[in-house]
C-alpha cells in the first residue's frame, strides 16, 4: 500500500470507488444513538480524514428501530452502508463485514463514541503506511485519559493482567471497543477466530501476537459511557470460556499460526554474527533458567534435611529438568501440539544426566575438599554448577533436541 496512490475524498470522479478506510458501527437495538453517533463521526472523517472511506452499520439482529434508523443514513450519506444479520454477535458482525468488505484498512468502534474520536488517524496511520498490522485503542497505555466507575476499573485492569498470565499476552487493552486490522491480514486472520460474541477482540489479538503479526498501540480519551448494556458477569464467564478454548487450540498445536506466521509475520531483523532468533531465545531461556534455578534450590533446601546432599540433588534437579524442558519446548523455540514431546523429554533427560553430572560431580569435589562445608558454600557451589549446566543444557536444546522442531516452526 503507497501512500501517493491512496485515493482522496474527491476521487470519485476519477473512477476510484473502494475506500481506503471502512469503519464498522456494530449495533443491537440502538435506535435513540445511532443516528448521532454515525452524524458525528460522518463530520469527523470529512473534516479530518484525507482519504476515501466508508461507514458500515453493522445491525447484528435488532428488534426495535435501528434498521430504520440505519436506511435513513445510508440514503443521507453516500459514505455510509448497512448490513443487517439475522443472528446477534458482536464477533460475528465484524467477521462478516470486514470479510466482505473492499477498504484497504478496516476498523470499528463502538456506537456510544465512548473513545474520542481524535485518536482514529493515530490508530488507522500505522496500517495505511504498512508499518503495523492491527492496531487497537489503549485504556490502560501510558498517556490515556479515562473516566470511568471503580468497578469497571478494576474488571478491565483483572481481565487484561489474566490474559497476560494465561496467555503471556503483550497488548494491554483487549477490550477497548476502538480496532484497526489492515483487510490482508484480516483475510488470512479471521478464518481462524471462532468467537462471535465479545472474546472476538481478545482471540484475534491472541492469535495475531502467536502468529508474530504487528500490534500498534495508541493511548485513548475515553468516557465510560452510563447506559451501557453489557452484561459484565455473563460477558465475564463467557471471557474464561474463551481463554480456555484458546489454550487448549494454542497447547494442542490444533491452530495453523506457523502458516501465518510464514506468510504475514515479520521476521526479527537481522544482527551480524548472531544466528536467526538466537538473540530473542537466550532471553526467554535466560527466564526459564532463573526459573528452574529458583525452583531447584528451593527443592533442594526443602529435601536436604531429611534425604541428605545427593538424593535431594538428584530429587530437585529431576523435577525442574522436566518442567524446564516443557517450558522451553514451548516458550524459547516455539514448539506447540503433543507431536515429539515424548521424544523431547527423553531427549531432555540425557541433558538432565549431563547437569547431574556436573552438580554431582562439584558436591563430590566438595566433599574430598573440605569435610564439613557450610550450607552457604554448599549453595554457593551448586548455583555455579547449575548455571555451567543450564549453559550446556542451551546448546544441547538448540542443536540437537529441538533442532529439527525449529527448522519445520
Amino acid at each position: 500500500m503507497s501512500l501517493s496512490t491512496l485515493p482522496s475524498q474527491d476521487a470519485g470522479a476519477t473512477g476510484v470507488t473502494a475506500p481506503v478506510l471502512d469503519v464498522v458501527v456494530p449495533v443491537y437495538n440502538e435506535e435513540a444513538d445511532l443516528g448521532p453517533c454515525v452524524q458525528r463521526l460522518h463530520a469527523y472523517l470529512v473534516a479530518h480524514f484525507p482519504y476515501r472511506f466508508r461507514i458500515t452499520i453493522a445491525d447484528n439482529a435488532s428488534v426495535d428501530g435501528t434498521a430504520a434508523v440505519a436506511r435513513h443514513l445510508t440514503a443521507t450519506y453516500p459514505e455510509v452502508a448497512a448490513v443487517h444479520l439475522a443472528q446477534k454477535g458482536r464477533g460475528r458482525a465484524l467477521n462478516h463485514v470486514w470479510t466482505h468488505s473492499d477498504a484497504a484498512v478496516l476498523a470499528y468502534m463502538d456506537v456510544d463514541l465512548s473513545t474520542d474520536l481524535g485518536a482514529l488517524l493515530p490508530l488507522v496511520a500505522p496500517l495505511i503506511s504498512g508499518h503495523s498490522d492491527l492496531a487497537i485503542g489503549s485504556r490502560l497505555a501510558r498517556g490515556s485519559r479515562v473516566v470511568r466507575g471503580a468497578k469497571r476499573e478494576f474488571i478491565s485492569r483483572g481481565y487484561n493482567l489474566l490474559l497476560r498470565t494465561t496467555m503471556a499476552a503483550r497488548f494491554s487493552d483487549a477490550q477497548c471497543g476502538f480496532k484497526a486490522i489492515r483487510a490482508d491480514v484480516a483475510r488470512r486472520l479471521l478464518p481462524m477466530v471462532e468467537d462471535t460474541g465479545w472474546f472476538f477482540d481478545t482471540e484475534m489479538l491472541v492469535l495475531a501476537e502467536r502468529a508474530g503479526l504487528r500490534i500498534h498501540e495508541v493511548p485513548v480519551d475515553w468516557v465510560d459511557d452510563p447506559d451501557s448494556r453489557v452484561d459484565i458477569v455473563a460477558t465475564a464467564l463467557a471471557d474464561l470460556k474463551g481463554i480456555v478454548r484458546i489454550t487448549r487450540a494454542l497447547s494442542t498445536g490444533r491452530l495453523p499460526l506457523a502458516a501465518l506466521r510464514e506468510q504475514l509475520g515479520r521476521n526479527p531483523l537481522p544482527v551480524d554474527g548472531v544466528p536467526s532468533g538466537l538473540t530473542g531465545q537466550l532471553i526467554r531461556f535466560a527466564g526459564v533458567g532463573v526459573a528452574s534455578t529458583l525452583a531447584y534450590l528451593v527443592l533442594y533446601a526443602l529435601l536436604r534435611a531429611g534425604a541428605g546432599p545427593q538424593p535431594a540433588n538428584l530429587v530437585a534437579l529431576l523435577v525442574t529438568a522436566v518442567a524446564n524442558t516443557a517450558a522451553n519446548r514451548r516458550l524459547t523455540f516455539g514448539v506447540r501440539g503433543p507431536g515429539g514431546a515424548l521424544r523431547h523429554q527423553v531427549q531432555g533427560l540425557v541433558v538432565f544426566g549431563i547437569g547431574l553430572a556436573l552438580t554431582s560431580g562439584s558436591l563430590a569435589l566438595l566433599d574430598t575438599a573440605s569435610a564439613r562445608p557450610s550450607r552457604l558454600v554448599e549453595l554457593t557451589v551448586l548455583v555455579v554448577a547449575n548455571l555451567a549446566a543450564t549453559a550446556v543444557r542451551f546448546l544441547l536444546m538448540r542443536i540437537w533436541v529441538f533442532r529439527a522442531a525449529r527448522g519445520r516452526a
